[in-house]
């Protein structure tokens, strides 16, 4: 395993820092302070847009999809240090258009979309003219066993009939989000892995009503999670992604690429909140000397260095291994960097906020919201428990021979 950066990488890493430092960290006060989630849609700040704008200018869009017709064409591995980079920011990889859920729909959109369905959807959140949502989770059902998922998806004639309640479905409150991946419940006779499937539908189809946006630990998020209502939504049958049944295995390409792109970010949200503790430490005096000379804060700054190094070496290499083997072959890899990533991350802000005392507990400063986010990202994409299972079957398979 080789993960020095390619020329190409290290001309990217630079113009991106570029971009972070002069246009996305300048611009977070001001975008926080005009973003509103009192309505649905709720209001983006007009600065995303000139973000965006800078961003296509310089060139660093779409650096997620390898598939060079749609994307940068940069390996898992290339991507990796680049996601980390924009982690600083939670407003950054919107303005690269390399955020969830877009980057999960778009990549399904070009594995397994048709022709039409490309046309229709892929080219403009490629062009950042739309934005998708991703419709899973269900409040009704324990969705972290997916099987247990329950809004129908029923045949009539050229048209699909979906009936159900979705919660947490990502993106849905954002102004742009014009259409909705939805797994359901297509095919209930059938063994339990081939019951499902995917279905596009318009926001706007009749049917189709954001109820609410969830807060996020209090926190309005701009990724818009909301409770959606899909009452007897009528689409054309060729919405319908993929084959019939074939949910799972499009979720397990979707969701493989959308966890280990969360901890590329997290560990870069959790460098950021270790400069803040480095900072805090190095200017703030408590009972006679710097919080820098004390040895539990120092015991601190360690710690977090240190896991902060093993989660970025494993992240590495579940991309190496995705890039060599496929997402199949890393299953084991980004499972445990989906349990490791967020946990490393939330000590670390955790650590931070403890280091800033009650500065760290207020808006004045990133961290609280760092940790809600980070905090939730044990749950997005399947809970810890079930990444855990998922290692603990495969070490055990191993260990049988």
């Amino acid at each position: 395993m080789d993960f020095a950066y390619s020329p190409r990488v290290v001309e990217l890493r630079e113009q991106l820092w570029d971009f972070m430092n002069t246009h996305v960290f300048p611009a977070e006060e001001r975008y926080f302070a005009e973003f509103s989630a009192a309505t649905v849609p709720h209001h983006i700040p007009a600065v995303m847009d000139e973000l965006k704008a800078e961003a296509r200018s310089r060139g660093l869009w779409n650096l997620f999809l390898p598939d060079e017709r749609f994307g940068a064409g940069l390996t898992n591995l290339e991507y990796a240090p680049l996601a980390e980079i924009t982690g600083h920011s939670l407003i950054a990889p919107e303005a690269i258009n390399c955020s969830a859920p877009d980057t999960g729909n778009m990549e399904v959109l070009a594995l397994f979309g048709s022709p039409e369905q490309q046309e229709t959807w892929l080219k403009p959140l490629l062009a950042g003219e739309i934005r998708s949502c991703v419709a899973m989770t269900e409040p009704d059902v324990a969705s972290s066993d997916p099987t247990n998922i329950s809004t129908r998806i029923e045949h009539d004639g050229d048209e699909l009939i979906i009936t159900g309640r979705k919660w947490w479905t990502s993106g849905a409150a954002h102004p742009m989000a014009r259409v909705s991946l939805l797994m359901g419940l297509s095919d209930p006779d059938a063994e339990p892995h081939r019951r499902h499937s995917f279905v596009l539908v318009p926001m706007d189809a009749d049917g189709v009503r954001v109820v609410r946006q969830l807060q996020v630990f209090g926190y309005d998020d701009p990724g818009a999670h909301c409770e959606v209502m899909f009452d007897e939504v009528r689409v054309p049958a060729a919405n319908l992604i993929g084959e019939r049944g074939a949910a799972f295995a499009i979720a397990q390409a979707r969701l493989g690429p959308g966890r280990i792109h969360h901890c590329m970010r997290v560990i870069g949200t959790a460098e950021r909140a270790l400069a803040l503790m480095c900072e805090r430490a190095r200017t703030r005096t408590a009972f006679g000397k710097l919080l820098a000379e004390q040895g539990v804060v120092q015991q601190a700054i360690a710690r977090s260095r240190v896991e902060l190094e093993q989660v970025r070496l494993l992240c590495h290499k579940a991309a190496w291994l995705m890039d060599t083997q496929g997402t199949k072959g890393a299953r084991a890899e980004i499972a445990a960097i989906k349990v490791a990533a967020p946990q490393v991350a939330c000590d670390v802000v955790d650590r931070a906020i403890q280091v800033h005392g009650g500065a760290g507990m207020s808006n004045d400063l990133p961290l609280a919201r760092m940790y809600a986010w980070t905090r939730a990202l044990r749950i997005l994409d399947g809970p810890d428990e079930v990444h855990l299972q998922s290692i603990a079957r495969h070490e055990l398979r191993k260990s049988a021979g």
